[in-house]
């Protein structure tokens, strides 16, 4: 049972993970850009069609209750990880193995070992949890302002937190499309973190 397990390439505690979060982050992107909408940062504003609320107040019901799920999925992780030792996967993030990996997947020769994170993935999974920490502490910021004072100030005020919390909201969006594009184009990776997978 034991060397079953270590065969897994995705366990499952991963798995569920990883699903949530990606319903929690389409929600919470999806409806923070309907409140966006409702007083922009700056000269544009994201189509209707692609929101989620339709209105400020729907919107903001969607993306508290989204954000409990998100935090409560992050915390999960954080345990989970630190237990089982998965965090050991992401680490060391050497710059120099970055950079390889980097031009490899400029020129399409960037070898795709199941299970195996490569210097680049390290590098924009650790990247992508840290934007989501300052989202999660910008959001705060921004939603109780006078209780939560002290994540306003850390922020540089409430109007910084907003800016902030776009930028940190555009560096999750911009991972999702990028993992989005790397499942394309290496489709065998989509299927273990489905059913587990096993490793050779």
């Amino acid at each position: 049972m034991r060397d079953n397990a270590k065969r897994v390439i995705h366990p499952l505690p991963l798995r569920v993970m990883h699903w949530l979060n990606a319903l929690a982050i389409i929600v919470m992107i999806g409806s923070g850009w309907q409140i966006y909408d409702a007083s922009p940062l700056f000269g544009f504003t994201f189509p209707r069609s692609i929101t989620i609320g339709q209105w400020l107040a729907a919107a903001i019901a969607w993306h508290l209750a989204f954000m409990w799920l998100l935090v409560s999925n992050g915390v999960c992780y954080v345990v989970w990880s630190l237990a089982s030792g998965h965090y050991r996967k992401l680490l060391p993030i050497r710059p120099r193995e970055v950079w390889r990996d980097f031009t490899a997947a400029l020129t399409f020769r960037l070898k795709h070992e199941t299970g195996i994170y490569n210097a680049v993935q390290k590098l924009l999974y650790v990247g992508v949890l840290f934007a989501g920490l300052v989202a999660v502490v910008s959001g705060l910021a921004i939603w109780k302002p006078v209780q939560l004072w002290f994540f306003c100030n850390l922020c540089g005020g409430y109007f910084a937190a907003r800016y902030v919390h776009f930028f940190a909201m555009s560096a999750i969006a911009a991972f999702f499309a990028v993992h989005l594009a790397l499942v394309a184009m290496v489709p065998k990776a989509l299927p273990p973190m489905i059913t587990g997978g096993r490793q050779p």
